[in-house]
């Protein structure tokens, strides 16, 4: 007997936030993918181009992650690959992020998005 495979597959990575909009808005600019229409006020969440989506949802009494120390720790970061270290730093900064204070590799770098949360470019291989 054979049916649909049961193996679970990953479609979204939603982010803990204070403004699901806003954050949504900036990873739709980090990404260059859509907005989705159907979006709502607690959950927002972008049209990927592949099988997996990144969503952000409202968290009453939000508390930004402090990395790399543990005090508040990450609990999921995101890496995005890059031909440029360079100008990709340039483009997220550009848009919003910020660079973090600890940098602890020679083919990635990390910034914060608006709320805190960590995330790498990473020298495309």
């Amino acid at each position: 007997m054979t049916g649909p495979n049961p193996r679970p597959r990953l479609s979204v990575v939603a982010l803990d936030c204070p403004d699901a909009e806003a954050l949504v808005r900036f990873y739709s600019e980090l990404t260059g993918w859509p907005v989705a229409a159907d979006s709502e006020d607690d959950w927002w969440e972008l049209v990927a181009e592949g099988p997996v989506t990144i969503a952000c949802q409202v968290v009453d009494g939000y508390r930004a992650p402090v990395w790399p120390s543990q005090e508040h720790p990450q609990q999921v970061h995101l890496d995005f690959d890059v031909p440029d270290l360079d100008a990709g730093e340039a483009f997220v900064l550009g848009i919003g992020a910020t660079k973090a204070g600890v940098q602890p590799g020679e083919t990635f770098r990390v910034y914060l998005d608006p709320v805190g949360h960590p995330f790498c470019l990473v020298l495309a291989k």
